[in-house]
Order: structure tokens, then C-alpha cells, then sequence
């Protein structure tokens, strides 16, 4: 359903979403891939429903611009001093139309920025 709604608002404008989409979309997004294969927000079936964003034109601009990224989490659990190991998982995101992506300058996770168990994430435009 939702997917549907951001394809009838491209119909008449570029759509940008962004926010907690609780899903780390590749191994590279987590820090613990193998033992969190079935963990809510790594299931193949929540991957896969992340992938069908993509998949209808829309871009994890993050990823786009940085691919071989590591240790970019936006998220990191209160147990187990997860934060200050950077033991955490990116499920925050900007997904862009494809109209937007020659505008866009840089998207960052702002992890020095603490108060929460997320980090601020930013998009800047040329």
C-alpha cells in the first residue's frame, strides 16, 4: 500500500522518503548479518519488501553514494554498550526518486549526535 501511494505522488512530483524504515537492507548495513538472519528488520521477507522500493525506481541515496561504507549505522540498541562499540544496524534511509538524484550533494548519519538510540540522518542538495 504504501509503495502505491509514493508511485501516485511521483505521477506528479519527485517523492523523497525518509525515516526509520526498520529494516537493515544488506549485510552491510548491520554489524552481526550472520547471527541476525532472522531478527525482525533482517528477515528475507522485510528485505525483500525493502527491495521492491528499489526496485520501482526509488534510491537508498546513502548507499548510492557511499557503497562500500562500513560501520554506518543509524541505529544501535541500549544493551550491551552497542553504541560505544558501533555494534548497530542502518535502518534509517532516504529514498529518493530517480528525478532528485543529480540535485542531491551528500546524505550522512550524524552518529556523534546522541539523546536517542537513533543518530539524525541528513540530505543536502546542490
Amino acid at each position: 500500500d504504501f509503495l502505491n501511494f509514493i508511485l501516485e505522488l511521483e505521477k506528479t512530483k519527485p517523492v523523497i522518503v525518509c525515516g526509520d524504515l526498520n529494516v537493515a537492507h544488506k549485510e552491510i548495513d548491520l554489524a552481526n548479518p550472520k547471527t541476525s538472519r532472522k531478527n525482525a528488520g533482517f528477515t528475507d521477507e522485510e528485505r525483500l519488501g525493502f527491495q521492491s522500493i528499489l526496485d520501482a525506481g526509488y534510491v537508498d541515496i546513502f548507499r548510492d553514494l557511499n557503497p562500500n561504507t562500513t560501520d554506518a549505522y543509524t541505529w544501535w540498541s541500549y544493551r550491551a554498550n552497542a553504541r560505544a562499540n558501533n555494534v548497530g544496524w542502518r535502518i534509517d534511509y532516504f529514498c529518493i526518486s530517480q528525478k532528485l538524484h543529480s540535485s542531491i550533494a551528500s546524505a550522512e548519519n550524524l552518529t556523534s549526535v546522541l539523546g536517542s538510540d537513533h543518530c539524525p540522518i541528513t540530505l543536502s542538495f546542490k
